[in-house]
């Protein structure tokens, strides 16, 4: 038996399992759903307010914060929630420096705010003179009255990791300063020395080391109580973004679909129209091969909506857009082959050099249009950030999808029906079938 016949069987039987896949997914409690943007389908609000006091750069720490809180919700650059600041003034009518988050697709308050998460403030501070007569006086003294802020704090970490003491075995967490904090972690413990330097965690003092000698290593430690359970969720919040400063959550809500549920359904139907509008044209303008491009056009469709499952990608109202423009460019690739057979055909080539060749001559020009297209994507989601980073992903992912269905399983499925290269006499019915536009034979 032919192994291309063997092989576009296998295809088609692993794609009817993606499509019960996809189907399966839609049902509620389904371990892959598809995500729908806020437009689509509403989500919640949360409005925290910023603690600035201790901040000469609030421009730049709002940034920071800003920049942190997305990298956190939006992992992979697809969730497409929308952050933003608003800053204290006239203008705006706030007292206070805001962060305004909306989550698409999450109506569960308290799921938002575990998802937002408390990513802990990291702060080193110089303990005051005479602070344990203080304390001792009034152990309710606050921080402020106890510290001296140093400037010092969780937005220059680099990285931090669990550490194991040899000699106690037990667990604390180091802390790997970048350039800048490592420079003024090495001018704080070299103007120190002697001093005791508080290591703050969420307001609250973990330790008080006294400064022995300068480090200029950028390295510090973080000790404790620790169980190593304790250190290894701590250097993962530590790791996901330590904050600028601290926020307080100040106002929540759930919010309603801009679009809604009329743009889903119009937008599914556009796609409709213009997935059949596409295939009439296929199969009238490219007959038989235009048949095979129509079913590598579905299973590419199958194809890319299971690795939006599996991303996840967040479907906005625009992403449907991009969505069906999609498709349209997913059969460039078997014009070109097409085109390419037809000129091999006029040639008097048999069917099967004809495609065989059209295939080997048109890869060099599929493959350069392809390559332009994924580095444009790489860029953008290098140098983008959220819906621009979603739209990258969607676009390159989308790119390869469709060099796979165009080259691997319309060539799989088109040589499988195509007369063997051992034929020797093919009737004029046969070459109209393989032919395409005006061209019969």
């Amino acid at each position: 038996m032919n192994r291309h016949i063997i092989i576009s069987f296998i295809l088609c039987v692993a794609f009817v399992l993606l499509g019960f896949f996809l189907v399966r997914g839609q049902r509620p409690g389904a371990a892959f759903p598809f995500r729908f943007g806020l437009d689509l389908v509403g989500g919640t609000e949360l409005i925290y307010r910023a603690d600035v006091s201790k901040v000469d750069d609030v421009g730049g720490a709002m940034q920071s914060l800003k920049d942190v809180i997305e990298r956190r919700i939006n992992i992979f650059g697809v969730s497409e929630p929308l952050i933003q600041t608003e800053s204290a003034g006239i203008i705006s009518g706030n007292k206070d420096e805001r962060l305004i988050v909306e989550l698409p697709g999450i109506s569960n308050i308290d799921q938002a705010i575990k998802l937002i998460g408390q990513t802990p403030v990291l702060e080193f501070q110089l303990a005051k003179e005479g602070m344990e007569e203080i304390l001792k006086n009034n152990p309710d003294t606050p921080l402020k009255d106890l510290f001296i802020p140093t400037g010092l704090t969780g937005r220059y970490l680099e990285k931090a990791m669990v550490q194991f003491n040899p000699s106690t075995g037990g667990a604390f967490v180091g802390l790997k300063f970048n350039k800048e904090g490592s420079d003024l972690f090495a001018k704080l413990t070299h103007d120190h020395k002697g001093e005791a330097l508080a290591i703050i965690l969420d307001g609250a003092v973990l330790s008080t080391p006294v400064i022995q000698d300068e480090i200029t290593n950028g390295n510090a430690q973080i000790t404790g109580q620790f169980t190593p359970e304790e250190a290894k969720d701590l250097v993962r919040n530590l790791n996901y973004g330590a904050l600028p400063v601290p926020i307080e959550l100040i106002s929540s809500q759930t919010i309603g679909a801009s679009l809604g549920d009329e743009a889903m359904t119009k937008g599914i139907h556009a796609g409709l129209i213009g997935f059949l509008a596409l295939s009439i044209f296929l199969i009238l303008w490219y007959r038989l091969p235009g048949l095979v491009a129509v079913v590598a056009l579905v299973f590419y469709i199958i194809l890319s909506l299971v690795v939006f499952k599996l991303v996840p990608v967040t479907i906005t109202a625009a992403g449907i857009a991009g969505f069906i423009l999609s498709i349209g460019m997913a059969v460039d690739a078997n014009v070109l082959i097409f085109e390419r057979a037809k000129e091999e055909l006029k040639r008097g080539k048999s069917i099967f050099e004809a495609f065989h060749e059209g295939f080997h001559r048109a890869w060099l020009s599929i493959r350069d249009s392809n390559i332009s297209s994924i580095i444009t994507a790489i860029i953008l989601f290098w140098l983008g950030t959220s819906a621009v980073k979603g739209f990258a992903l969607t676009l390159g992912l989308g790119v390869l999808i469709s060099m796979f269905t165009a080259i691997t399983v319309s060539r799989t499925l088109l040589f499988a029906i195509v007369p063997n290269k051992e034929a020797r006499v093919e009737s004029g019915f046969r070459r109209f079938l393989f032919s395409n536009g005006m061209h019969a034979k």
